[in-house]
């Protein structure tokens, strides 16, 4: 059976559908308001996958009602196992970081903090399966810069570099091509994809930020998908183990 996976920057739960929705709809990122439905819909979105990697899902503050979106996302789409990485909190007002849902047993889960000018990226990595069957699933959200970027990406060369079966899904902020890639491609496992897909802005997709990497596995499918109502699209991948 094919493994499908879902990236998905979440936006906190909120709502942008046009540029001016930052600025009428900037209530949103310090209260709850409206959340709870979108959340709904993309418990409904992921609930087909087998393995979901969030960015900017809240851990629990003001602007999620106090809810951790992880636990709720996982309760929602019947995921047995789930896991939270916060990386930034603005008090008790807000809070943003990655996270993974699961139908299958990590058999560990570690996260790291990644360097940049500014504190507050991180990746979360997933490890599944024993032996030659064994496989690692990270996911990461880096920074605008591309200074920055070209710290975080190096940094996760090194930390894949020993992994032949491989998938490092997220909100890179940058093209899969961009000149920061290329110590990934070339420490780890991790080739570029076949095509490109626009992600953002999700009601007219222009740049393509978010992606799924993979090393030692065959892509059956890569698609954007909507993820409620996020400024970002999701990417659904269904891969199987490369022979």
């Amino acid at each position: 059976m094919p493994l499908r996976l879902l990236s998905a920057n979440i936006q906190a739960g909120s709502s942008t559908r046009a540029y001016r929705d930052y600025v009428t709809r900037s209530w949103s990122h310090v209260l709850p308001n409206g959340k709870r439905m979108n959340l709904d819909a993309l418990a409904t979105l992921a609930e087909p996958y087998d393995v979901v990697g969030l960015q900017e899902s809240d851990p629990g503050s003001l602007r999620s009602g106090f809810t951790n979106q992880a636990d709720y996302l996982a309760e929602r789409g019947n995921f047995p196992f789930w896991s939270h990485q916060p990386n930034r909190r603005i008090s008790r007002i807000a809070g943003s970081g990655n996270a993974l849902l699961s139908r299958l047993q990590p058999n560990e889960m570690l996260d790291y903090a990644l360097p940049g000018r500014i504190a507050g990226r991180g990746v979360l990595l997933a490890r599944f399966g024993e032996g030659a069957q064994a496989w690692d699933l990270a996911v990461t959200h880096l920074s605008l810069g591309a200074k920055s970027r070209m710290l975080q990406l190096g940094f996760l060369a090194e930390l894949l570099s020993e992994s032949p079966r491989l998938v490092l899904m997220g909100d890179f902020n940058c093209d899969f091509d961009a000149p920061e890639m290329r110590a990934l491609y070339r420490q780890t496992a991790l080739v570029p994809p076949n095509e490109r897909i626009c992600t953002f802005p999700s009601w007219a997709p222009q740049r393509s930020l978010d992606h799924v990497l993979v090393g030692g596995f065959d892509i059956i499918d890569y698609r954007a998908v909507p993820a409620a109502g996020s400024d970002h699209m999701a990417v659904a991948v269904e891969l199987t183990p490369t022979r």
